[in-house]
């Protein structure tokens, strides 16, 4: 039965998910049940494109990530696939009618990473933050809003932004990891051999911009889907309080955590906070 195939590629998503990343998975948890799959099925996604672009060395990263976009695009155009993330995620793209145009943009954010040494220019940061990080969280918003085109429309930009400063405090945290073992710096025009607290409180009055228009699309979101959405807000925010206290130096040489004892207490604050209406 086709229903049990697609019961068991959702599943793998949600263990794909779980697995990979604690803090999206708690924020997953607190959405509305209707909603759990295909975020998961999506998140299944992007990071097995990530981890290709990110993980696979000893492999043609290329051919994998090419073979990869054209199995994805076959799956939506077929409604199937024995790979079960793509079959969990063809089955979510092809329910909430999801342009293709952002599973494109995506890929090619992940191609850019494959020969990414140094952004170049604004344009070029621009475009790897469009698809790397905000066509991810439109892909989410068309699930969230349930094919409500207008309500889709009128957040959009807000989504955008939320994915934004998420995928900027990401290039903060992992500034070790990327720039001295993976060789990649993604802000344009930033030296990192001279890399100091005035270029990092430079990045993080661009991310406050972000976040304040993130949040007020996350409280004009459907009910089902503001919570969760909120959770993964306040992990975000929480680590990016922490990241603006740590020095520059710092920055360069370790990554930047939340302990999960710290994440479930933030978990709690939120519930109280979204129990009272006071988001």
């Amino acid at each position: 039965m086709k229903a049990l195939f697609d019961r068991i590629s959702y599943r793998t998503s949600a263990m794909v998910t779980k697995k990979y990343s604690t803090s999206f998975s708690l924020g997953i948890l607190f959405l509305d049940r209707t909603l759990h799959q295909h975020i998961y099925a999506i998140y299944g996604f992007v990071r097995f494109a990530d981890e290709i672009v990110d993980t696979f060395h000893d492999y043609d990263k290329k051919a994998l990530l090419e073979d990869f976009k054209i199995q994805c695009h076959k799956a939506i155009d077929q409604g199937i696939s024995l790979n079960p993330i793509l079959n969990s995620f063809q089955h979510t793209v092809n329910q909430f009618n999801i342009d293709r145009e952002l599973i494109d943009t995506f890929l090619k954010s992940m191609e850019m990473d494959l020969d990414l040494s140094k952004v170049q220019s604004e344009e070029e940061y621009e475009e790897y933050i469009l698809g790397s990080a905000e066509v991810v969280g439109l892909m989410c918003l068309k699930v969230f809003c349930y094919g409500d085109q207008e309500q889709y429309d009128r957040l959009r930009w807000n989504a955008m932004k939320l994915g934004s400063a998420f995928q900027k405090i990401n290039f903060l945290r992992d500034l070790n990891a990327d720039y001295q073992q993976l060789g990649r710096v993604y802000f344009p025009g930033v030296n990192m051999q001279v890399f100091d607290d005035q270029v990092k409180r430079e990045i993080e009055e661009d991310i406050e911009k972000d976040f304040k228009a993130g949040y007020e699309g996350i409280i004009a979101l459907p009910k089902q889907a503001r919570f969760g959405v909120y959770v993964a807000y306040m992990y975000y925010y929480r680590l990016f309080l922490k990241i603006k206290a740590t020095p520059s130096s710092t920055i360069l040489n370790q990554r930047v955590r939340i302990p999960n004892h710290n994440k479930y207490r933030l978990l709690v604050s939120s519930y109280l906070k979204h129990s009272f209406n006071i988001l």
